[in-house]
This record gives structure tokens, sequence and C-alpha cells, in this order.
């Protein structure tokens, strides 16, 4: 009898932290959603004109957005009136506010933008120490937003691992330029195993309990090509951890 209550009651201790931040989980995400923006390319005369390119998350004063420096247009056409975009809202009822590149680090593969015309509810940066590995965690943004649109979704999962920016490659002819310059200075990253796709570039990874962001989703791991993410994706997800955007915040002296 004694050994029944007391597997009762390690179950009961085992389950109820998870159950209960899960339960948390619904009210983090209603409080972080109008922090969420998209990040595109803005083309008055294209067809289409607006192209949702990642997501991105708001910041500050609610003037900064934060998303992946591959996200950003790289080459805007002076003759087509390009601009880089942020998508504020959901569905058809979606805004689009211009804004401007006022940082970067595409080392760290980080971009922080300034709406030019608006202010938004913003996020809180968590602090500088790494999350333990096991720590429940989730991210929001527009996977395949090109496609399903622009609704918000958010993806749970745990921190699996922190782990070098270089992910090991069993052949030598997969080693490009990029990787061997990383070589020589790894910086640590988070390992998910949760599930982003394209689309979730950029997407803030926050604390289920306080809604701290933590880090930003940077990539997830490809077995062959873009398409296989779609089809077939790893489970396997990175984010770059926020201490290096307080880094970039700082030098810019962007107040957060």
């Amino acid at each position: 009898m004694i050994k029944r209550s007391f597997l009762g009651i390690y179950l009961v201790l085992l389950f109820s932290y998870p159950f209960e931040t899960l339960a948390n989980l619904a009210q983090t995400v209603a409080k972080i959603k109008p922090a969420i923006v998209g990040v595109g390319l803005y083309t008055p005369t294209g067809r289409p004109q607006s192209v949702l390119l990642g997501s991105g998350f708001v910041i500050g004063n609610g003037q900064y957005v934060v998303t992946n420096f591959h996200v950003i247009p790289k080459d805007l056409d002076p003759e087509k009136l390009q601009k880089i975009a942020v998508f504020i809202g959901s569905g058809k009822a979606a805004q689009i506010v211009f804004a401007k590149l006022e940082a970067s680090d595409e080392y760290h593969d980080l971009a922080v933008l300034k709406l030019q015309s608006k202010r938004l509810p913003a996020l809180t940066l968590a602090e500088d120490n790494f999350y333990h590995e096991g720590s429940y965690v989730a991210f929001t943004g527009f996977p395949i937003g090109a496609v399903l649109g622009l609704y918000p979704v958010t993806h749970r999962g745990i921190i699996a691992s922190i782990t070098p920016v270089i992910v090991p490659v069993a052949d030598a002819r997969q080693i490009n330029l990029t990787m061997l310059k990383r070589l020589r200075d790894p910086y640590m990253v988070y390992q998910l195993d949760a599930t982003a796709y394209p689309g979730n570039s950029g997407s803030a990874l926050y604390d289920i309990e306080s809604g701290k962001v933590i880090g930003i989703i940077n990539k997830v791991f490809v077995q062959a090509s873009k398409e296989a993410v779609i089809e077939r994706p790893s489970g396997i997800t990175y984010a770059i951890p926020v201490k290096h955007l307080r880094t970039l915040l700082a030098k810019h002296n962007i107040t957060y």
C-alpha cells in the first residue's frame, strides 16, 4: 500500500510541471502575439507588391524590430521604389509599415529595423545567461507565410542542447567558406527539438513562463534542400542566444 502511494505521488510530481507549464503557454502567447511581425519586401509595381521573407519581433520603445540578417532584402532597387516592409496584424487585417535597417551583425545573423511611422507593443529580453538544457521554450512566427498567410503560429519544445554554431559534416565537400570562417571562432547556440520552417527565421524564442526572449530562431537542420524542410522536417532547429543581440543593441545605442 505504501509503495502504491509513493508511486502515485511520484507520477504527480513527474507530470505536473510540464502540464502546468504548457497551460501557462496560452497566456504567454496571447501576451506576446501583438509584438510578432512579418518582415519582407514591398515593390509598388511588383506582382505581388508584398513578399514575406521571414519573421521578427518588436523591442525597446516599440519602433525597433529584430530579425535575422539573412531575412533582410540586400539590394533594394531605387528605380522600382522598393522598401523593407514590416507586416503587422494578421490575416486580411494585416498592415504594412515601412522600415529601415538600423543595425546588423552578419556573423551572428542578426538585424534590427526601425519602423518609420508606428509603435507597437514590445517584448522583454532575458538576461545573457544561457537557459538550461531541458528548459521549456516556444517560438511564434510565420512558417511558410507566403503560402499560409499572415497568421502567427506557435511551436513549443525544449532546449535540446547548447552546441557550437558549426554543424559537423560527413563529407569535406559540404564545407563552404562561411563554415571555414566560423571554425576559427565558433559560438554557442541553442539547439531545439521543435521544428521551424521557412518563414520562421527571425522568430522570437521565449521562455514559456515569463515570455522573455532568450534567442532568435536562425535555421533548421536541412538534410538535402530547402524543399526537404517542408516535406521531411528534421525537427532540429537552432536559435541565436539573446546575448549577441544585446551586444549589437549596445553598440548602436539602441535602448531596449
